[in-house]
């Protein structure tokens, strides 16, 4: 019975140095350098369902914009020439 608490003991020690370990290992060290923000983008909304989008991805037709191709054609609205 002696010997048992000794081996668990042992194996307790070496578990907690491995688990030391392992978490001094996982930690990053340099922060890598934080990426320059990103410019604000004019929004959109469209004129058929009312949803805000990136004005670079509105669909765009004569009586305004829309998300869609489906919402223009919905909207009875045609491409801009």
């Amino acid at each position: 019975m002696k010997y048992l608490i000794w081996i668990l003991v042992i194996l307790l020690a070496i578990w907690a140095f491995k688990r030391s370990r392992r978490v001094k290992s996982d930690a990053p060290k340099e922060q890598p350098p934080a990426s320059a923000p990103s410019t604000p983008t004019n929004m959109a909304v469209c004129l058929h369902c009312g949803i805000h989008l990136p004005q670079e991805e509105a669909v765009t037709g004569e009586k305004g914009l829309y998300c869609s191709s489906e919402h223009r054609a919905v909207a009875q609205d045609r491409n801009p020439l």
